[in-house]
């Protein structure tokens, strides 16, 4: 099985090479390099990895600490990662989701998550309820009162964790939305984010959008995605999605897009919801003619 190596590094001063060397001697061919910090979940490198890898793929990393700071964002890649058919391993912990061991001992983390998740739960009603038999209100006074600082406080507070939980989930729909838009419809772009993600992670059109929003507010994306999109040919349409998904992962097979295509619920030139490699060959060809590769 094919191996790809990841090796990150939090600051420019650091060099990722003695990482890169130990995924070498593992067998990667080849290795993708990131400066970032690991509790950024929107990493642009990470993200064109994930992008890249499709199924039987092996994603190697050194230590888990380089891929994920939490454990349910190292959950997060790995259920990733199992939706196109590809394995994770780590060479120093004892992870390798292509081995029986490896798939057990993930079982095992994610059940310590949510049994840690219950517990949160549990002593917060615990704490609250004591605090009512005492005669204490929990709440914020300010809020009770409706103070204006209090009240722009938690719409500030508010923004600043929607924006947080958009960041964990950014590598699945802000490179789409860069390359696509305007020049593809809302309705097109979402059919290709959603299609290699699981459905509970699927995403609306309104959600979409109002994250995009958020986004160019905030300067994460530049205004002219929020475009209206140019009126296509109905002809065009078809070659402009198989482009937009070649565009994605530029190594991608034949097959690899016609599995997107089926899981997208997209028919064939002819109507038909079974894919072949000849018929996206085409559609690529016809791409290229209208410069859209």
């Amino acid at each position: 099985m094919p191996l790809i190596g990841y090796a990150r590094v939090s600051t420019e001063d650091q060099t990722p090479l003695p990482q890169s060397e130990a995924l070498q001697t593992a067998g990667c061919a080849e290795i993708f390099e990131e400066h970032a910090s690991g509790g950024n979940r929107a990493r642009p490198v990470l993200a064109r990895l994930l992008e890249r890898v499709q199924s039987g793929d092996t994603l190697v990393v050194v230590r888990i600490d380089r891929l994920a700071r939490s454990l349910s964002h190292l959950l997060e890649v790995i259920e990733r990662l199992e939706a196109k058919g590809a394995f994770f391993r780590s060479i120093q912990d004892p992870i390798d989701t292509g081995s029986p061991q490896g798939k057990f001992t993930l079982q095992v983390l994610g059940a310590a998550a949510e049994f840690e998740r219950a517990l949160i739960r549990e002593r917060t009603k615990a704490g609250l309820a004591s605090a009512r038999a005492k005669g204490r209100v929990g709440g914020n006074p300010g809020l009770r009162t409706k103070d204006p600082d209090a009240l722009r406080k938690v719409r500030l507070a508010r923004q600043d964790g929607y924006m947080e939980r958009l960041n964990e989930t950014a590598q699945d729909w802000v490179p789409h939305v860069r390359r696509l838009r305007p020049d593809m419809a809302w309705e097109d772009v979402l059919r290709i984010i959603n299609g290699p993600l699981p459905h509970d992670r699927h995403w609306t059109q309104s959600r979409l959008l109002r994250a995009v929003k958020a986004y160019v507010r905030d300067g994460f994306l530049p205004d002219e995605v929020l475009g209206r999109a140019g009126r296509r040919e109905t002809d065009d349409r078809l070659p402009t999605i198989v482009a937009a998904i070649k565009g994605s992962g530029p190594e991608i097979t034949l097959q690899a897009i016609c599995d997107r295509l089926e899981s997208m619920r997209e028919r064939t030139p002819r109507g038909r919801t079974s894919w072949q490699p000849s018929s996206v060959k085409m559609l690529l060809e016809r791409a290229k003619k209208l410069g859209l590769l």
